[in-house]
């Protein structure tokens, strides 16, 4: 079974991290919230705090085949700033291994170069920290093992995007269909 490891830092969005969580837990994957901090406590960007399956220094990253990292503020500056989950995404990009980010976070892929050259999209008003990448609109870009969304309305889209890489396209289409989604 695939494993997920969304990663959650004060201040993270909601709606992002767990629409992730959700739909593809729904599709039968292995998904762990995992706090960058030492507690498993974490309050996201509107005061909605959520208690993390694992902290950081619990993380077997050799089984974990994508990171995840959701926007929001001061969660995307807080990501940024924990070096060890940086020394990750870039071992996990180095290795052709997934990274998505949503929101502002796509900004820390392009601060980090994973960027250039590849179709991206972030949230309004962050489009200059996608260093090197062709700039979109999308809802979702995915570029070989790098997924882009834009915010909080593209969740599910972004979600969707992920389930579809580790259960294909058809069990995400099905998924859709079962929350309502694409009618």
């Amino acid at each position: 079974m695939k494993r997920i490891g969304i990663f959650l830092a004060e201040g993270f969005e909601e709606i992002e991290a767990l629409t992730v969580a959700d739909i593809c837990r729904r599709c039968g994957l292995d998904v762990q919230l995992v706090s960058v901090s030492e507690e498993r406590w974490v309050s996201g960007s509107h005061g909605i705090t959520v208690q993390a399956d694992q902290i950081f220094s619990q993380v077997d990253f050799s089984a974990v085949d994508m990171v995840v990292l959701p926007g929001g503020m001061p969660g995307t500056k807080n990501l940024e700033a924990h070096e060890g989950l940086m020394a990750q995404v870039d071992a996990f990009h180095a290795a052709g291994r997934y990274v998505a980010a949503i929101c502002a976070a796509p900004s820390i892929l392009g601060h980090r170069g994973i960027l250039k050259g590849k179709k991206a999209c972030s949230y309004p008003g962050f489009e200059s920290h996608l260093e090197g990448a062709e700039v979109t609109e999308g809802p979702v870009e995915i570029a070989d093992h790098v997924i882009t969304s834009r915010g909080m309305g593209t969740a599910i889209d972004f979600a969707l995007a992920i389930a579809g890489i580790f259960c294909g396209r058809e069990k995400a289409e099905e998924m859709a269909g079962s929350i309502v989604y694409r009618n």
